[in-house]
């Protein structure tokens, strides 16, 4: 039975949606957490949709056994195919979110989509923004080295900068005003970002639009909030070992302290 001091859970395949749950922390600082990270089988970007959809089902399931209120999806290449997914509690994605804001963002109404090659394929962003906003033009670019840079750390190295400027440069010559990064690992790139797209980009985080929306639902009884008396707890779960990943989780969600990980086997 659903209680509200339930977690709220969160699922990515790697550690990119802990700035998603940084986001979700921040604004929701009473609710607990419950983070699963399908490390064993990173990374799901370069997959095909049906492996993406049976990874995302059998995670959904295993997080609905922890009890969690709510499932957020942490992934975009996830996200990509969760509308083909029955699952019986509240299932936040980043796309729809991420898409928003982008378009209340673009004056030019020339966006750019940095994601993974899955992501990129689904056109879910060029979808849903021209949902909202039917003229807009979406130029994508997929950039699935990324992921395992950042999951490597390589966040502030030269190879690093130098493999973003090769993704972003294509999308600069469209003139957007726009870019929105379309992987939860993508946000940690954000400084080697910023040098390539100069100050007059905007930058799409999806992490904050989700965290808002999220935030909403709780005030308005869509789903049930915690005490606001209480400290939510976050407890970091991964399908695989890995000295890496807890480093990673530390550094990406200071000031916050995290528990040491917890290995589950989802299957």
């Amino acid at each position: 039975m659903a209680s509200a001091s339930n977690p709220i859970g969160i699922f990515d395949s790697g550690i990119g949606g802990l700035t998603v749950l940084k986001a979700l922390r921040e604004k929701l600082p009473h609710e607990n957490f419950l983070y699963l990270g399908d490390t064993a089988r990173i990374p799901y970007g370069t997959k095909s949709p049906q492996t993406i959809k049976k990874y995302l089902e059998q995670n959904l399931k295993y997080l609905a056994k922890q009890n969690v209120k709510a499932v957020v999806i942490a992934c975009n290449s996830a996200s990509s195919v969760a509308e083909e997914i029955n699952f019986s509690l509240p299932i936040y994605d980043v796309i729809s979110p991420g898409s928003r804001l982008a378009v209340e963002a673009s004056k030019a109404c020339r966006i750019g989509v940095i994601a993974t090659k899955a992501t990129v394929l689904s056109k879910s962003y060029v979808t849903h923004i021209q949902k909202i906003k039917p003229h807009v033009q979406v130029y994508q670019q997929a950039s699935s080295l990324l992921v395992p840079l950042v999951e490597e750390g390589w966040d502030d190295d030269p190879v690093t900068n130098l493999i973003v400027y090769r993704y972003i440069s294509p999308l600069l010559k469209e003139n957007i005003d726009t870019l929105v990064l379309g992987c939860t690992h993508y946000p940690i790139l954000k400084p080697a970002i910023r040098k390539v797209v100069g100050a007059n980009v905007t930058l799409i985080d999806s992490g904050f639009a989700l965290a808002k929306k999220l935030t909403e639902d709780l005030q308005q009884g869509v789903i049930m909030a915690n005490s606001k008396d209480l400290t939510g707890e976050i407890r970091l779960l991964t399908t695989d070992s890995s000295d890496t990943f807890q480093a990673n989780a530390k550094r990406i969600m200071l000031p916050l302290e995290i528990k040491p990980l917890e290995i589950v086997d989802i299957n």
